[in-house]
């Protein structure tokens, strides 16, 4: 039982560490009012829900969602958390905020009212107001129908476990997790045409294709008759299964010659999780460092305010600085740069160029420096950019120089590393490149396509994996991989690797 707390008469939020909800509403309606006031933001209606550490390691095992369906592979990370966590080798998030409308927050119930106030403000208001106005978030996700669905997918693969068997279950759900990351669409693709649309297209294509023959020409022997007809019906083939496709799942879920109706389902259901959160990886920086900008902004607001007390305002920038920690390179705790360090900087840095600009400012960010509308160009910001391009367009030398930056070439055919980018005009430049391209998925991860399927002749599935800098796709990974699409496919599976300039 939580020791309820009096109302504070000095004009403090709180003045004590535990907690109560009337404490809870109170500090939340103080931080809504500068979130709405002061910086403008929009978010999703809220909601707060406290957990205990046992609900937050099953939320850690079911990747954070409030509904889902079972599978085995959830109670092994539960397992794993708990044990790490019991043996005080890992802690527990403060907190864990899901995209959906209205937007959840879960806020561990062993937390102070200062970090009550701290996670309040970076879930229900930071990371809220990036999830309501990023465009990855617009163009791909459904806040307002997740919750629906991840309840129907419980109870349909519930249902299947019930009609067809556990392990014929589980083996589908297996094979589509493991293949969840080569199961999302990375570009937009045009509407789906309707089945007028598509015949009207096919009879356009046939009277342009009769408009355009030459009939003297059929009156020459032509020897690469039979090959000219076998390189039509291969760019027919292509053509109907829209090949090559990178959606691997989706592929599988359309066009595998064994699957039955309920296993493509279950495709599908994996497929539009994954796709769900797709845009999440490729804002981490971004994401977190809004979540961090906004919670630091609005508790210092308020500690200026007087309605925090400097107990409660030392506690909390103690957690923020917890959290934006960047062990050097040298360090055992060093495993890459910090996102939401890294993320923060940047933003604050964007704030100062805006205010206070020095020359160097002017020469990189001529349209913002100086301009003092540092709100607008956040909110720029957060709505139209991804990891990447937000570091190709906002990292300043400033930043750069902060953390000790500095670019290594690393090439097989080389006995050596070499440094590329040092902190001078052209380093700064190379390296906010380097930076960037190590923040963009489309080069972190495999390119495996689906590159042509006879449906009518032998079966075999050919994929092709396109090699980037020459890298070969990892031997164990691979063969892994390919096991698993040919539980799926049902025939042979065969997969090329290439380079990217073919």
């Amino acid at each position: 039982m939580v020791k309820r707390a009096t109302k504070p008469e000095s004009g403090l939020l709180f003045d004590q560490a535990d907690w109560d909800f009337d404490t809870l509403w109170r500090t939340f309606d103080a931080i809504e009012q500068v979130a709405r006031e002061d910086l403008e933001l929009d978010f999703y209606p809220n909601q707060i829900e406290i957990i205990s550490s046992e609900q937050m390691l099953d939320a850690y095992s079911s990747i954070g969602m409030p509904l889902m369906y079972h599978h085995w592979s959830f109670g092994k990370h539960f397992l794993g958390h708990e044990r790490l966590y019991r043996k005080g080798a890992r802690g527990l998030a403060y907190e864990i905020v899901i995209n959906s409308n209205p937007c959840i927050s879960y806020c561990l119930e062993e937390n102070t009212m200062p970090l009550q106030a701290l996670v309040m403000a970076h879930a229900a208001f930071g990371h809220n107001h990036f999830f309501k106005s990023n465009h990855l978030f617009e163009q791909w996700t459904d806040a307002d129908g997740i919750l629906d669905y991840l309840e129907y997918a419980r109870r349909f693969i519930a249902s299947c476990e019930e009609k067809h068997g556990l392990e014929d279950v589980e083996a589908t759900l297996d094979a589509a997790h493991s293949l969840m990351p080569h199961g999302v669409f990375r570009h937009r693709r045009p509407r789906q045409l309707s089945l007028r649309e598509a015949e009207e297209q096919r009879q356009a294509r046939i009277a342009a294709a009769e408009q355009n023959v030459y009939y003297l020409w059929n009156t020459i022997p032509d020897a690469d008759e039979g090959q000219q007809s076998q390189d039509s019906g291969l760019l027919d083939r292509k053509r109907d299964m829209q090949l090559p496709e990178e959606n691997l799942l989706y592929f599988l879920e359309h066009y595998s010659p064994v699957l039955t109706s309920w296993q493509r389902e279950i495709l599908r259901i994996v497929r539009n999780i994954g796709q769900y959160f797709y845009p999440q990886k490729q804002t981490k920086v971004m994401n977190e460092g809004c979540a961090c900008f906004i919670h630091y902004y609005i508790l210092n607001k308020l500690h200026e305010q007087g309605r925090l007390s400097d107990g409660a305002m030392l506690e909390i920038l103690h957690s923020h600085t917890n959290v934006l920690t960047q062990p050097d390179f040298d360090d055992p705790r060093f495993s890459g740069i910090n996102p939401y360090a890294l993320g923060f900087a940047m933003m604050e840095d964007i704030k100062r160029v805006c205010l206070n600009p020095t020359e160097e400012d002017r020469e990189w960010f001529p349209d913002i420096a100086g301009s003092g509308d540092w709100r607008n160009v956040l909110k720029h910001a957060w709505a139209n950019y991804r990891d990447e391009s937000f570091i190709q367009q906002f990292l300043s030398p400033a930043v750069m120089r902060r953390f000790r930056m500095f670019a290594i070439s690393d090439e097989s055919s080389s006995r050596y590393c070499t440094v590329t980018g040092i902190h001078n005009s052209h380093g700064y430049r190379h390296l906010r490149d380097a930076l960037a391209l190590d923040h963009d998925l489309s080069a972190l991860e495999p390119d495996i396509q689906v590159a042509d399927a006879d449906l009518l002749g032998d079966r075999c599935l050919h994929l092709k994996a396109v090699r980037r800098n020459s890298v070969p796709l990892d031997a164990d990974s691979k063969l892994a991989t390919l096991k698993h699409v040919e539980r799926l496919w049902g025939y042979k599976v065969e997969i090329t690797e290439v380079d990217a300039h073919r």
